[in-house]
């Protein structure tokens, strides 16, 4: 018998990110479709009710996962939440392997670290969150659903990065553990994810700038057309690593984006924040590399007439005399574009470093509506 719109169950689920930047993002498009998960996976004949939230704009960094869950069930408990889901991109390890979620039956909540969940992140909250809140319903007896039909373990089948369980079963605390060593990658790619080194590219647009009118300036002169020449493939290779390396150190020191370990940053934290932020000015910084190596390369190709070029080099002229050509130049033009970052907006710049948070925009809590 079909119960009536009026006499079934209710259960709220509160979503909340934290910080309300990445995981803001992610919290909102499962909003949109949580219920009737939670509808086709737990139960059919309960009325959910999702609403969403925020933490604060910087999550507790020296508690980890508990003093996450502790900061949630206060906050079920003012907003009158049935089950709290906290979603963040907070870097979490448990003997020191990366922590995916978290749950507690007490709190009647549970925590999940995106980049724990590596590079497709939405598409692995909506398969963990439902039975995320199917164990918590479950651990605390909540008569309104049915117990879950399936033991904790075995959501490491489900969840790719989930390696194993641990934790008080019998007391509801279970814990979600990656694997040591492809659990830390897939969290670095993870971190790199929800960094979004989107982001950051167009942040460095004045650094682009920059290298292009170094790159120009580089076309005209035939001194660095019989340089790239008389260079190996070896050493074009060495100049253009050693010419991204002193770019991305030099965005790390000149807008002091390092992290250091303090009280509230344990140093495990903070060399994770580091590893993120590394990693995402690499990734910009070559895509940028790759732009001002096309644009030259196209501008060479253009301007330098064939027997201009081989006139200078004393030989018949090959198109990969060109690439070649556009490679060191690209290379001695990241230099130059290292000036031009200076120039930049520091809130801009900064918004790469993985342990800055800015001011949300454009997302609110539904309790300040």
């Amino acid at each position: 018998m079909i119960q009536t719109e009026q006499h079934r169950p209710e259960i709220v689920i509160g979503l909340v990110a934290t910080p309300p930047d990445h995981p803001a993002r992610v919290a909102a498009r499962l909003r949109a479709e949580l219920a009737d998960r939670l509808a086709e996976r737990v139960d059919a004949d309960v009325r959910w009710t999702v609403r969403e939230g925020w933490g604060d704009v910087a999550p507790r960094r020296d508690g980890g996962a508990e003093a996450l869950l502790d900061d949630l069930a206060r906050r079920r408990t003012e907003e009158a939440w049935d089950v709290a889901i906290c979603l963040t991109d907070l870097p979490l390890h448990t003997v020191r392997m990366p922590l995916v979620a978290q749950t507690s039956a007490q709190r009647r909540a549970a925590m999940v670290s995106l980049p724990a969940l590596g590079l497709r992140q939405l598409q692995a909250v909506r398969a963990v969150v439902p039975d995320l809140v199917s164990r918590v319903l479950t651990d605390a007896a909540d008569q309104r659903v049915p117990p879950a039909g399936w033991a904790p373990a075995e959501l490491a089948s489900r969840v790719t990065a989930v390696h194993r369980v641990d934790g008080e079963g019998d007391a509801g605390e279970l814990r979600y553990i990656a694997s040591r060593l492809t659990g830390r990658v897939r969290l670095l790619i993870g971190m790199v994810r929800a960094n979004r080194p989107g982001r950051a590219l167009l942040g460095l647009s004045k650094l682009l700038v920059g290298a292009f009118g170094t790159a120009a300036f580089a076309l005209t002169t035939n001194t660095i057309w019989q340089m790239g020449d008389a260079l190996g493939g070896l050493r074009l290779t060495v100049i253009m690593l050693l010419g991204l390396t002193a770019l991305v150190a030099w965005l790390i020191i000149a807008h002091d984006l390092w992290e250091k370990p303090d009280q509230q940053t344990p140093a495990e934290l903070a060399r994770m924040f580091n590893w993120g932020t590394t990693l995402t000015l690499t990734l910009a910084t070559a895509v940028s590399y790759v732009v001002l190596f096309v644009g030259t390369a196209l501008a060479a190709a253009l301007l330098i007439d064939t027997s201009v070029l081989e006139q200078t080099l004393q030989r018949p002229a090959r198109a990969t005399d060109y690439l070649t050509l556009a490679w060191i130049i690209s290379s001695l033009a990241t230099v130059g574009g290292a000036i031009g970052s200076g120039l930049e907006d520091e809130e801009t710049v900064r918004a790469a470093a993985y342990g800055y948070h800015p001011e949300p925009d454009g997302w609110h809590d539904e309790k300040d509506r």
